[in-house]
């Protein structure tokens, strides 16, 4: 199967390429706008560690909503189910990634889901940890020991610029804290700086492909036989990433692709053929709902060609 991907591989980048035209770059968070708008690139890890790689994927980008579904699985991993989904729920939200409309109109006030900004905050909040550095210390730890490298760091810059500019997210946590969904305990400002670190993990295509790799098999790394995350920890998270991972084309992704995913608005793709393979995907450019137009034209394609649906 490797020999067809590496064999097709070019010419479906090339192909997908072109629909970064359609996308524009994330500007609302000012350093994100230096991404380079052309670029595509992916990486196809299996489970012995060999790679199909094609186009930029030695571009570095951070996870920004990526982060959001191993954050969910240290969460799960720190409190368990039931004290997790007391803060979140279970639900596509059919409204915009950083929207408070729900929190207020749908009782009991939780956020719908973790993956949408006021559910990862909510998550972010549940990670044990003294001080705030030690819980993003915790945070990066975990992340490196999914990608299989110490590498990982925060780009200091785009946290500073997430930070500088995060009005909505602000106004969520402090919605959160008015709600009673963070505790009394919890500074807002402290969490939310945990929260701007974790999305400002920089990263590669060959990071983020091993890190899905992991999922792909159920919590395990393959290449170490090291268990990482309970298996149905990553149940959840898969079953959050082919509901809710793609933003409100989350919908769209399933029938079109049928595989978990999650996207970021760096124009990362995290996306995992269960038992097969991890994917890691680059393509700054985004569509309307915050997705890569490039790089959900390339999974589709993919997905199409070797069958991969769950569905």
């Amino acid at each position: 199967m490797f020999d067809q991907i590496r064999a097709q591989l070019p010419g479906w980048v090339n192909e997908s390429r072109a629909l970064a035209v359609h996308g524009r770059v994330a500007a609302y968070i000012p350093e994100l706008a230096k991404a380079p708008a052309d670029a595509l690139g992916i990486t196809i890890m299996g489970r012995g560690g060999e790679t199909a790689t094609e186009g930029s994927h030695d571009l570095k980008f951070t996870m920004q909503s990526i982060s959001k579904v191993f954050t969910l699985l240290l969460a799960l991993m720190d409190q368990g189910e039931e004290g997790v989904f007391a803060k979140v729920g279970m639900e596509p939200s059919g409204d915009d990634f950083n929207s408070m409309l729900k929190l207020e109109l749908v009782e009991p006030g939780i956020p719908f889901n973790p993956l949408i900004n006021a559910g990862a905050i909510a998550v972010t909040s549940l990670i044990k940890g003294e001080t705030p550095a030690r819980k993003i210390e915790r945070i990066l730890r975990f992340f490196r020991d999914a990608a299989g490298t110490n590498e990982l760091r925060i780009n200091e810059a785009v946290s500073r610029s997430e930070a500088a500019t995060a009005h909505r997210n602000r106004s969520l946590a402090y919605f959160l804290k008015d709600n009673e969904v963070l505790g009394e305990e919890i500074d807002v400002e402290e969490l939310l700086q945990v929260y701007f670190d974790h999305c400002s993990v920089e990263i590669d295509c060959a990071q983020l492909a091993r890190m899905a790799l992991v999922l792909a098999y159920g919590g395990v790394d393959p290449l170490t036989g090291r268990e990482l995350v309970p298996r149905r920890y990553v149940r959840i998270a898969k079953s959050f990433m082919v509901t809710c991972g793609m933003y409100n084309a989350s919908g769209e992704f399933a029938i079109r692709a049928g595989i978990p995913a999650k996207s970021g608005v760096s124009g990362g793709i995290m996306a995992i053929v269960p038992g097969q393979y991890g994917i890691g995907v680059v393509g700054p450019a985004l569509g309307r709902q915050g997705n890569s137009t490039a790089g959900v034209h390339l999974l589709e394609r993919m997905s199409a060609a070797f069958d991969w649906s769950l569905f």
